[in-house]
């Protein structure tokens, strides 16, 4: 048998970590309740399931997109009668990512014990986040779980579908600036040399653009080329760790909603996936301190959760809404406008729909503007980078001819 190693709480709240010897972990998890133990997380100690396979579902990654499709079978399965349990089992066993089929065979492991489902999926927040887990939680509070499974997979898909328009919009200035950069360091590394060679046979002066392409050209064929990827991978790594600080984060940020062209998309956006959740949050019934807790939390962006917070502590003194958000002056003063009509005809749920399918229109838009700027701008840029290269090559051409003649 297998043996798992669980983080757990007693009695005290006090946490401890167990080794147990069990035949699943449904059965792990019942014998550390028998214990008196409330088990946080539990996994198998070896790399190797108890069939000899080797375990590989680390490798997996459950993506936005799988969380929306589980969802939407998940709500057909619930709202046609087919029993929880059975519902988890059918689509553990359908679901191609690996991860997420082993949470939802534990999941179904723990429903069958007794155990809620939100329970239960707190348990994994590497496949159901807080967001989902609160939203779960409501419906089975409720009575109308299927009607939320719908709302999240209709959040989520309308997540997925921001991020996918994101990425089409980055995704062209990466390539070509990436194609630009191996342009340009090909011709200094091999085509310069060349030319650097015969000029240096005619003898004479070279310009000082030409000599400046020359150095750098024999920098990268020294072995002193050897130190500037650690110098690259050193400056990555400290600004990756000076964002997992607090000062970090919110600097850096600030400076994300400040970019010329990206920082008005990123701002965007925040607000459409702002208005998206706390909507979505607010019709399942979940409560509004809770929910601004949530949506801070899975905002993305240190400054934005900030104003939330702050927003959070406002109304939680009894203030309103709009009147909280408009102070850190983050928020458009449009989004604003509109959830303070949402508060004053008790609307709000729909009124933040509405706020999130204008700004979600609005970085459709964005992101086509984006990418018919970048364009130009990036054919302009890798146009001047080889155009460099040929410049420093036919500016010594005049002298060239003088020393041949």
């Amino acid at each position: 048998m297998p043996t798992y190693v669980a983080r757990a709480r007693d009695a005290q709240g006090k946490p401890k970590t167990q080794k147990i010897v069990a035949n699943s972990t449904a059965e792990a998890r019942s014998a550390l309740r028998n214990k008196g133990l409330f088990t946080l997380d539990i996994k198998e100690a070896e790399g190797f399931s108890f069939k000899g396979e080797i375990d590989l579902s680390f490798l997996s990654k459950i993506t936005v997109k799988d969380r929306a499709i589980f969802s939407r079978q998940f709500a057909v399965l619930v709202n046609a009668g087919v029993a929880m349990v059975r519902s988890l089992g059918v689509l553990a066993e359908q679901t191609t990512n690996k991860k997420l089929k082993k949470a939802l065979m534990e999941i179904n492991a723990d429903v069958q014990q007794g155990s809620n489902l939100s329970d239960a999926m707190r348990m994994h927040p590497e496949a159901f986040d807080t967001l989902y887990v609160s939203m779960v939680q409501a419906g089975e509070a409720g009575g109308v779980l299927d009607e939320v499974l719908n709302r999240l997979s209709k959040l989520l898909e309308d997540q997925a579908r921001l991020n996918n328009q994101i990425k089409s919009a980055l995704s062209y200035p990466v390539v070509v600036s990436c194609i630009a950069v191996a342009v340009f360091f090909g011709m200094v590394i091999f085509i310069i040399p060349v030319f650097g060679g015969i000029f240096k046979q005619l003898g004479g002066e070279l310009p000082a653009f030409t000599q400046a392409l020359v150095n750098l050209s024999e920098l990268l064929r020294s072995r002193t080329a050897l130190i500037i990827p650690f110098i690259v991978a050193a400056i990555v790594y400290g600004i990756r760790q000076y964002y997992k600080t607090r000062a970090g984060r919110e600097t850096l940020d600030r400076l994300q909603l400040k970019l010329p062209l990206f920082g008005d998309l990123i701002q965007k956006t925040a607000v459409a996936r702002f208005c998206r959740t706390f909507g979505s949050l607010s019709r399942s019934g979940v409560p509004v301190l809770s929910s601004l807790e949530i949506v801070r939390d899975t905002s993305g962006n240190q400054v934005i959760a900030n104003a939330l917070e702050e927003a959070r502590r406002e109304i939680q003194g009894g203030g309103m809404i709009s009147l909280a958000l408009q102070k850190n002056q983050v928020f458009p003063l449009l989004a604003i406008q509109m959830i303070s009509v949402g508060e004053e005809t008790g609307e709000l749920d729909k009124m933040l729909m509405k706020v999130a399918d204008f700004y979600e229109d609005e970085v459709e838009q964005a992101v086509k503007a984006l990418t018919s700027i970048m364009e130009p701008i990036m054919i302009a840029v890798l146009g001047g980078m080889v155009g460099s290269i040929l410049v420093a090559m036919y500016l010594p051409m005049f002298k060239v001819f003088d020393l041949v003649k």
